[in-house]
């Protein structure tokens, strides 16, 4: 006779939500040990609850193989993201566009081109993770060797990429969002950009200002060995960049990204070859184990000395335990259970936002990406329907509390491989994620304002006009 099954209750709910969030803060700060373990001892606290509401086991186990199953895409990308970055090194493209970089860009407005460049390559190319593996690598180069704390660089680098992972069409995030809210996707990145212009403008300023302040900004003699490192390792020239500019047309086109990518990574391959000295069997191998080089210039080689599958596999380990983590969640209904209360709290269009930003939040903390984009959607879609709401604003808030917040979490999917590609810790570079957090806060100053708030008629049993009847409408929304 099969159990009788239950959603968790307050208590029940509290006590997964608090217990991971000790697990995690006397594994990581207090011991020092491994996340992974931290996450892989989450599994069985979440399990003593499902236990007592009447899960069994291999019930739990579908629940932990369906949330991996559903980040599996992810890992994929992760997978073409390492093998891109290790050739892309070798071949000379990313030490190119570092050597550039440092004999273009002024260190005093670094910072805010920086910024603008990670954003017109994530929105050209869709992919945050490619945007920082690449163009990110090279900007946190020039940053060091401009005399700026690698933390302040990634904030801008990693901020640049968001904007590109949240707004572009070609983005997998930003489609999937737009699907799960069931909002057009033209309409869905037109309601981000009511967020995220004034967002953006107000990043830009504050990375131009501190530029400008920042007393260590400025030393050239280091750009100049780092320019000298360059060119002795590695042939510069502007063909260098070829295998870049193919990668983001063809993406620019539309096709899908991991075979893009991967293309890409065969490209650097054979510019490693002709152009950077090595055989073709050393070229090749390098999209497996990643670039090796010893300069002589201790921050070359910590920035240069990475990418291939192997750099990713610690990555997707994590991952793993984190997607698992998230489809427990789902499984024994503690997701289901925050929904619940948060529905019941959220009467108005502000703490309806902050419930979408919550649930996004919750998403990336038990899970990554995917995840938080459809707890952000699912736990309060039906909520906005309630309020007559239109779903572009929950569409819009979804973005905010799921995307931008993923490298905030060090275990998410985000917040790993930004950690793991730039070289500095998520706790490190997460007060200059400005952009983030501009987001956030005026997403939820528009839901206390009412500005932005758009609203669909109530549903009616029987229809008011003859135009009523023949103006098409999709759900609550209005296709006019």
């Amino acid at each position: 006779m099969e159990t009788e099954k239950r959603l968790p209750n307050l208590a029940e709910t509290l006590f997964v939500l608090i217990g991971f969030g000790l697990i995690m803060i006397l594994f990581i700060i207090k011991f020092e040990i491994s996340i992974h373990l931290a996450l892989l001892t989450t599994w069985f606290l979440i399990m003593l609850v499902g236990l007592k509401i009447g899960y069994n086991y291999m019930e739990m186990q579908r629940g932990i193989l369906k949330g991996i199953n559903d980040g599996l895409e992810a890992v994929l990308v992760l997978l073409s993201v390492g093998a891109l970055i290790g050739t892309w090194i070798a071949g000379g493209v990313v030490p190119s566009i570092i050597y550039y970089g440092l004999a273009i860009i002024e260190p005093n407005i670094f910072l805010m081109a920086a910024f603008i460049i990670c954003t017109v390559t994530s929105i050209a190319t869709g992919t945050s993770f490619g945007s920082a593996g690449t163009a990110g690598i090279a900007m946190m180069a020039i940053g060091a060797s401009f005399g700026f704390p690698l933390p302040l660089v990634a904030g801008a680098v990693i901020s640049g990429c968001y904007v590109g992972d949240k707004l572009s069409p070609l983005s997998d995030t930003t489609v999937m969002t737009a699907s799960l809210s069931k909002v057009d996707l033209i309409d869905h990145i037109k309601s981000m950009l009511t967020v995220s212009i004034p967002a953006w403008l107000i990043a830009a300023v504050l990375f131009l200002v501190t530029g400008f302040f920042y007393n260590g900004s400025g030393d050239l003699s280091a750009a100049t060995s780092t320019m000298a490192s360059l060119r002795e390792y590695f042939s510069i020239s502007w063909y260098m960049l070829i295998p870049a500019v193919v990668v983001i047309i063809l993406l620019a086109f539309r096709m899908p990204s991991i075979p893009v990518i991967l293309f890409g990574a065969f490209l650097g391959t054979i510019w490693a070859f002709l152009f950077q000295g090595a055989t073709f069997l050393q070229a090749f191998n390098i999209m497996y184990a990643g670039n090796s080089i010893t300069s002589g210039v201790p921050f070359i080689d910590n920035l240069l000395n990475r990418g291939g599958i192997v750099f990713m596999l610690d990555v997707i380990a994590l991952i793993i335990f984190a997607l698992g983590v998230g489809g427990l969640m789902e499984r024994i209904g503690v997701l289901r259970a925050v929904g619940n209360y948060l529905s019941k709290w959220a009467n108005n269009p502000g703490r309806t936002t902050v419930s979408t930003l919550l649930a996004g939040f919750l998403g990336n903390l038990f899970g990554g990406a995917y995840v938080s984009i459809i707890t952000a959607s699912k736990i309060t879609g039906d909520n906005y329907d309630r309020q007559n709401i239109d779903r572009r604003v929950l569409s819009r808030n979804t973005e905010a509390g799921g995307t931008v917040t993923t490298p905030m979490v060090p275990w998410s999917d985000g917040g790993v491989f930004m950690a793991t590609a730039l070289g500095v810790s998520t706790l490190s570079y997460l007060p200059f994620l400005w952009f983030n957090f501009l987001v956030i806060i005026i997403s939820v100053i528009y839901g206390y304002t009412n500005k932005f708030i758009w609203y669909t008629k109530p549903k009616t049993a029987v229809p008011e006009s003859i135009e009523e009847i023949s103006e098409p409408v999709v759900g609550d929304l209005k296709l006019s």
